[in-house]
């Protein structure tokens, strides 16, 4: 006796677009990184001093938000905007 699965492809519980603006506007991550890896991550950036540890913190699209030289001043920066933070390794 042959038996025959028939299979269905699920179909997807979010779309790429709704995937792409998850968290926006309400989450946020932290990372640290050196003042050489931020010139292009911040286009704004005026001169800064080579080999500086900095926090970063982004919106979930990736777009800067703030740069502070403690955790905490990151941190803080986030509540004030009523953003959820997650830390980037």
């Amino acid at each position: 006796m042959t038996r025959t699965v028939e299979t269905t492809a699920a179909k997807p519980v979010m779309s790429t677009g709704e995937l792409a603006h998850l968290g926006e506007g309400s989450v946020a991550y932290l990372r640290k990184m050196s003042s050489d890896d931020l010139r292009g991550r911040f286009p704004g950036l005026s001169e800064i001093a080579p080999g500086l540890e900095l926090w970063a913190l982004f919106a979930a699209n990736g777009q800067p938000i703030l740069l502070a030289d403690e955790r905490d001043r990151a941190l803080a920066g986030a509540m004030e905007n009523d953003l959820t933070t997650v830390a980037t390794h």
